[in-house]
């Protein structure tokens, strides 16, 4: 007995939706960026030609957009970014080289972390706006001022985040190491310290942002005569809001900057998280 197979056949002008050509990885991930900034950019334009804001405090966003380009071209506003930036980045960089040996200290040692945990909450959990009036009172309205202070709240962030780094290091690996041999000196270079990067980057990231804060507030109260934050409030003294919101926007675009760079290099460096 003879059997005979019959296949179908697909007619020719039918395609595969398997085959459709599909956007690239990189393609889609550019067009995710773009999706906020242009339901915030949506959001503002409903608001302005709607009428739903008074135009006398929300001015047309392409307005603004077109002031704030303006004022980067000619220089004043890239002015006021790189002063703010410098700040940041001394604040910032202080706080770093302090508190990463210090947070590894008192990780290493639990004793002495709870014995000084009531200090580091206290002060951490205390807003770094209400230590405007000591920070003054101890270093004046100079230049200083402003630096330390972001420098002493990204200071105790970074030591609560590389302490707790430190004390929830996976304790196999440290007795595994321990038990091949390996001295505590060997154990904390080669297992704790790469244990501990992404709970110190986690610290980084978030004292970065607080730096940002608290730069740009101190900006418009310490006597500053340059800087984003004076450039908020001198355009808000002086009701010049296209500038005002465009500062605003430029200060928000900074902080996402530097925390997307921290993102980047964490994947970079620490590609083994979570492993």
């Amino acid at each position: 007995m003879t059997i005979r197979m019959t296949t179908t056949s697909r007619p020719a002008n039918r395609r595969n939706p398997a085959h459709l050509p599909l956007l690239s990885p990189e393609y889609r991930r550019v067009l995710e960026l773009l999706i906020g900034p242009a339901i915030l950019l949506a959001i503002w334009w409903i608001a302005d030609a709607g009428h739903l804001v008074n135009k006398n405090l929300l001015p047309a966003p392409f307005a603004t957009l077109h002031d704030t380009w303006k004022n980067l071209i000619s220089g004043s506003l890239a002015f006021d970014f790189w002063r703010t930036l410098m700040r940041i980045t001394y604040a910032f960089v202080a706080a770093a080289v302090l508190g990463i040996p210090v947070g590894i200290v008192l990780g290493s040692k639990e004793g002495l972390y709870r014995s000084l945990e009531f200090d580091i909450d206290l002060f951490r959990s205390t807003p770094a706006t209400a230590m405007f009036p000591l920070f003054m009172l101890l270093f004046g309205l100079g230049e200083f001022t402003k630096i330390a202070l972001a420098a002493f709240a990204a200071f105790l962030v970074i030591v609560f985040n590389v302490a707790y780094g430190v004390m929830n290091a996976r304790k196999t690996r440290i007795l595994a190491a321990r038990s091949m041999g390996a001295s505590t000196i060997r154990i904390f270079k080669d297992v704790i310290f790469f244990e501990t990067l992404p709970q110190t980057f986690v610290g980084l990231r978030t004292a970065v942002s607080l730096a940002l804060v608290v730069v740009v507030v101190a900006e418009m109260f310490i006597g500053a005569s340059d800087g984003l934050g004076h450039r908020i409030i001198d355009a808000q003294i002086s009701y010049q809001l296209t500038d005002m919101y465009g500062s605003i926007l430029v200060a928000g675009g900074m902080g996402y900057g530097l925390n997307l760079l921290f993102l980047v290099t964490e994947k970079l460096l620490i590609h083994w998280s979570g492993r």
